[in-house]
């Protein structure tokens, strides 16, 4: 029997068996009809909302293109209907998120799976409730470890299994430990948008503001102003990116004020460990906490810390993370302080592409330069083929574009070209399956990874709304 003994080997047997076929080298092949509902019957879904059913059809009839309609109502309910557990906890609301082929939260793919429903939690209380409980979660699990990416749904079952041998300090619950810079922000920008929502304060309660006090300390620390500190990470793996580098501390940093992050969005180990568009996010997020630590909290000490340390990494983002290139002067992906960069990008958010959509590009004329030089061949994660063009990442490999950064592209476009070719080229990445996957091959989108991949369906939804609203006609 064989031990699947990573994520992404696990992904691959999942793939295939949810798929009910052979599973290629990185690679799913699968053909249901096109155009078909495939949401599970009523009785079936794990949660069910007026308001997102109301928005469902009210959305759809703006969508000329049958297609794409079904694909909409397919995939932006995706998450309520096969991801969340909902419960209580000590008498309040209690909701785990998984992110689809594996029975794990990742508190960022969480936080992004349920975004899109939070316009609508004002109107329904069940939802509220529902999302009231993700954030409830979050925090419980920052409380165990706030170096972990992932926690198990049920906090008292074993770690996943590529992670038991992990050389690092696993604790009760969590599910992986990779420390992710964007793994801190992300529960930030939901508890945000939650409250900018709906008004509703009741998450915010003084074990929440002991989670956010424990997520600023531990950015502050993560400077590496005084060494280290005390989050390494060492797995034995074939594959370069499972790994720290330096007895699991990671590759050396100059302490300039950027904040350290041992992995990407992507779970792949950084090069130069300060992750740039996870820094920008870092800024956003920290001004976003010292508002809810002002206004809802009354603790102005958190909310001064916050707005402190913010404004330290975006002195040091302008010092050390922009580059010149012969295009112009743009963000780099990652630096270290002392020279060392790489330039490229990723498909996984928060990435330098998405900027705008986490409102976290302070200088529109950077990021357009920025934009062009990573949607691009510059870019060496950037693909282009018969099937398409978008961004990849080491994570999947060469050729394989991220469908995920081709909604990000039409996400944050002003052009109606660019949009237009945007969504027809995810609607032609589904490979007649109804879903938005991980990743397809660039010259053919049969050849897929993930068949059940949340975020990315919820994603492709929440920006199929955004057009029908204000570019309808480019759904046609």
């Amino acid at each position: 029997m064989r031990t699947i003994s990573t994520r992404r080997q696990a992904l691959k047997s999942i793939g295939a068996a949810a798929l009910g076929a052979s599973l290629a080298p990185r690679t799913a092949i699968a053909a249901p009809a096109p155009n078909l509902s495939q949401r599970p019957a009523p009785g079936d879904r794990r949660f069910s909302s007026a308001a997102v059913e109301q928005f469902l059809t009210d959305t759809a009839r703006r969508i000329p293109d049958p297609v794409l309609a079904q694909l909409f109502l397919n995939c932006f309910p995706n998450t309520l209907d096969t991801t969340v557990q909902s419960g209580t906890f000590e008498g309040h609301p209690d909701t785990t998120v998984i992110t689809g082929d594996i029975a794990a939260m990742w508190l960022r793919d969480a936080s992004a799976q349920v975004w899109p429903y939070l316009p609508l939690a004002a109107r329904d209380p069940a939802l509220r409730s529902l999302l009231e409980g993700v954030i409830r979660r979050q925090a419980r699990c920052l409380l165990i470890d706030p170096y972990a990416n992932a926690f198990m749904a049920d906090l008292s079952a074993p770690a996943l299994t590529w992670s038991t041998q992990d050389k690092t300090d696993m604790k009760q619950g969590v599910g992986e430990r990779k420390y992710e810079l964007d793994s801190l922000c992300y529960p930030i920008r939901l508890a945000h948008g939650f409250w900018k929502h709906t008004g509703d304060t009741r998450p915010f309660d003084a074990q929440w503001q002991k989670a956010m006090h424990l997520v600023v300390d531990t950015m502050v620390v993560q400077q590496r102003k005084e060494g280290p500190g005390p989050y390494h990470f060492q797995r034995a793996s074939p594959i370069s990116t499972e790994t720290l580098p330096a007895d699991g501390f990671g590759n050396p940093v100059n302490p300039v004020g950027l904040i350290f992050s041992g992995f990407r969005p992507s779970d792949d180990a950084c090069i130069f460990p300060f992750l740039v568009p996870s820094n920008l996010f870092a800024v956003t997020s920290l001004r976003h906490l010292a508002a809810m630590a002002h206004e809802i909290l009354h603790d102005d000490g958190l909310a001064n810390q916050a707005n402190a340390l913010a404004t330290e990494v975006a002195q040091a983002l302008q010092k050390y993370a922009i580059v010149p290139t012969p295009q112009g002067s743009i963000w780099a992906y990652e630096v270290d302080g002392f020279g060392g960069r790489v330039l490229m990008d990723d498909a996984n958010v928060p990435s330098l592409l998405a900027l705008p959509y986490l409102e976290s590009s302070p200088d529109p004329a950077l990021y357009a330069r920025t934009r062009a030089f990573v949607w691009s061949t510059a870019n060496p994660w950037f693909f282009r083929g018969s099937a398409g063009e978008g961004i990849g990442g080491p994570h999947v490999g060469k050729d394989m574009i991220w469908p995920m950064s081709q909604i990000i592209y039409a996400l944050t476009s002003t052009s109606d070209r660019e949009i237009r070719s945007a969504i027809q080229a995810l609607k032609a990445s589904t490979a007649g399956t109804g879903f938005m996957h991980e990743s397809y091959f660039r010259n053919d989108p049969a050849r897929f990874t993930r068949a059940w991949f949340a975020w990315a369906n919820t994603l492709f939804g929440e920006m199929i709304a955004k057009v029908a609203t204000t570019r309808p006609q480019l759904l046609g």
